[in-house]
């Protein structure tokens, strides 16, 4: 039965004086933490732990071993912070009480609940392969989870409060419901922002990543935290921070080009899926995304349990997985970055492409011999700048009709005008209130004119291999766009290593 109510204030937080009654932890981020009593209930729980937040990059960057439940932690105390900045510079105004803020923390602290193991890998790469184009998600599995905590562990909390925390949880998702209430929308703004992608998730894992790997990071997120303001039940930012909100998402995308798709990073984890993949059949990984009290037992563990047991149906497999320990990976033969005017209608790389693009030799390559990675980098909004203001048609009516049959007229013209606001919104000053978007020509010449790279990385699974799949790529990018849009050759020594 599970442990709620459906009244009360036990979904209350306390204010900032009785912070001194909270159990405190001192992050390597931010300092002292403090957690509140409810609070402490989930984080006192088995499912929160034992999950690395980059995955295998801890194999390139020896520094990024820190896990899930700092990250989320970080992200429980600046949600905190923000809400309680909003309320001590507009309280009155926006109607904020102890409940919203016990819900905003808590959104934040459980946002990734639902994560599997290796982080992104497991959701995007595993899962789509093994169960053959698998929509599963995260943010999904993190709604199941939390219910379950609050079932394994009798969590006394009330029962329109934990809606609320579920809801921004996955506001930011493609299957973010309508919100159950036009009232303090801003708060959805806050953990899981589906209305510009600014939000707290990205304050701490951008800070903490960076400073894991080792890397210097000029994004500070105490500025938008201090200056960030609610026009019209949307959280607005000061004009003067543009480039601040600029650097959020220029920052995000070099971590994603330095970091979490680092060559030799898409190296192990091509190599890691493929051992998951073979092992499947026998451990039934993926059978356990069904069951969030199955679910939760899947942790970074699993790639021990495949390297020491000793079942001859897990030898392809723990011979992979030895490959990547000693460092025999997968070898890199070169990429290319999709030319911006076939951005558009790129179609993703595979395989046959490349062995189709083989000429005739010795050595006829086969789909086993190749692995080829497709990476998207952007910031946030695929080919559109987040900063400036669009509209997705399409989506929108898609969307305009299921709210018209679904919720009547009065409804579909407020979530209409809310769905329609695809940009960021800034305000003068503190005594405005009045908001309006930026055009990045208004502010600099020189800020980027496209904003999405796609490259395409293929990679010998073989070290024998590395100059024929090399020159099968090759004569790839010549027959796609009459040229080699490689910056340069697969070097040489590489290319004849093996063979001497």
């Amino acid at each position: 039965m599970r442990a709620f109510r459906n009244g009360g204030g036990n979904c209350s937080s306390a204010s900032m004086e009785d912070r001194r009654l909270w159990k405190h932890v001192h992050d390597n981020v931010h300092g002292n933490i403090y957690l509140d009593y409810l609070s402490l209930k989930f984080i006192d729980t088995e499912q929160l732990r034992d999950l690395k937040q980059l995955g295998l990059s801890h194999m390139v960057y020896p520094g990024a071993v820190h896990s899930r439940f700092e990250h989320s932690v970080g992200v429980y105390w600046l949600a905190g912070n923000a809400i309680e900045k909003l309320k001590a510079n507009q309280g009155s105004e926006l109607d904020i009480d102890r409940s919203d803020i016990q819900t905003v923390k808590l959104a934040g602290l459980l946002h990734d609940v639902g994560h599997g193991p290796f982080s992104h890998l497991f959701e995007r790469e595993f899962l789509p392969t093994v169960l053959n184009g698998s929509k599963w998600s995260h943010e999904d599995m993190s709604l199941k989870m939390i219910d379950y905590m609050v079932d394994e562990h009798n969590i006394d909390i009330d029962a329109g409060c934990l809606k609320k925390v579920k809801e921004m949880i996955i506001a930011s998702s493609d299957n973010a419901p309508v919100k159950t209430s036009k009232e303090k929308l801003f708060l959805y703004d806050i953990v899981a922002n589906g209305r510009n992608g600014i939000d707290v998730d990205k304050f701490d894992y951008i800070v903490r990543d960076s400073r894991a790997c080792g890397l210097g990071c000029n994004f500070q997120f105490e500025r938008l935290l201090d200056t960030m303001q609610v026009i019209d039940n949307e959280i607005c930012y000061r004009a003067k921070e543009y480039l601040t909100v600029h650097k959020l998402f220029y920052t995000r995308a070099d971590l994603h080009r330095t970091v979490y798709t680092h060559a030799k990073v898409k190296a192990i984890e091509l190599m890691f899926v493929d051992a998951l993949l073979k092992a499947d059949n026998y451990l039934h990984i993926s059978s356990f995304i069904h069951d969030p009290s199955q679910y939760w037992k899947l942790d970074d563990s699993i790639l021990k349990t495949i390297e020491t047991a000793e079942a001859d149906e897990l030898k392809e497999s723990r011979d992979l997985i030895r490959r990547i320990r000693r460092r025999d990976l997968y070898q890199f033969c070169n990429e290319f970055t999709v030319p911006k005017d076939k951005l558009d209608h790129f179609k993703y790389v595979n395989t046959q492409d490349i062995i189709c693009s083989q000429k005739s030799g010795d050595i006829t390559l086969r789909e086993e011999d190749i692995a080829v990675s497709n990476v998207k980098i952007d910031l946030t909004r695929g080919t559109n700048n987040p900063l400036e203001r669009y509209y997705m048609l399409q989506e929108l009516f898609i969307y305009s009709t299921f709210l018209l049959h679904h919720m009547g007229f009065s409804n579909f013209i407020f979530s209409f005008l809310v769905v329609l606001r695809f940009s960021i919104n800034f305000f003068k000053d503190y005594d405005s209130k009045e908001k309006f978007p930026i055009s990045k020509d208004q502010i600099s010449h020189l800020l980027p004119a496209c904003n999405q790279d796609l490259i395409v990385r293929v990679y010998s699974k073989k070290p024998e291999l590395v100059e024929v799949v090399s020159d099968a790529f090759e004569n790839f990018q010549v027959k796609s766009y009459g040229m080699k849009a490689q910056v340069h050759g697969t070097p040489e020594r590489k290319r004849r290593r093996m063979s001497l």
